[in-house]
C-alpha cells in the first residue's frame, strides 16, 4: 500500500456520517473505506476486527484499532489535528479511550445520524438487507 487506509462500518449510519465528516473536514492522506466493501484480506484485517472498531492500516501494514486508529488518522492529518491525535495516545487519555469508544459504539443508534440498525450486530443487519 502506498497510502494508509481507515476502515469503518459502512452499514452503520452514525459511522458513515462520521466517515463523511472525516472526508470533508479532516485532511488525511488515508483512503476512508467501509469494511463491507473492502478486500479485508489484502489489508490484513478480519471481519471480527472491523466489528470491534474502526481500523487504521498504515502503508507498512501496521494496524491500529478503535481510538488508536482514530488517533493515527488525526496525526496523519497534520495541522491542528495532529496534537489531538497525540493527546489521544497519551496516558491518562489513552487509558480512558477504549471504555469511552465502547460506550459510544454501544449507543451509536442513539447518536445523531444513527439508526436502529446501528445497534445490531453485522449478522442481523445482513438479514435486514433486501
Amino acid at each position: 500500500m502506498s497510502v494508509p487506509t481507515f476502515v469503518f462500518d459502512g452499514d452503520c449510519a452514525f459511522c458513515s456520517a462520521s466517515a463523511r465528516f472525516i472526508e470533508r473536514r479532516i485532511p488525511t492522506s488515508a483512503a476512508v473505506v467501509p469494511w463491507q466493501r473492502t478486500d479485508l484480506a489484502a489489508l490484513g484485517l478480519t471481519a471480527e476486527q472491523c466489528e470491534e472498531g474502526v481500523q487504521w492500516v498504515a502503508p507498512d501494514g501496521v494496524v491500529s484499532s478503535g481510538p488508536r486508529g482514530i488517533a493515527r488518522l488525526l496525526i496523519d492529518a497534520g495541522s491542528f489535528w495532529r496534537p489531538l491525535g497525540w493527546v489521544l495516545l497519551t496516558p491518562p487519555i489513552s487509558w480512558l479511550s477504549w471504555p469511552l469508544y465502547r460506550l459510544i459504539a454501544r449507543n451509536r443508534d442513539r447518536l445523531p445520524g444513527g439508526t436502529a440498525a446501528c445497534a445490531l450486530p453485522q449478522t442481523e443487519r445482513d438479514r435486514l438487507k433486501p
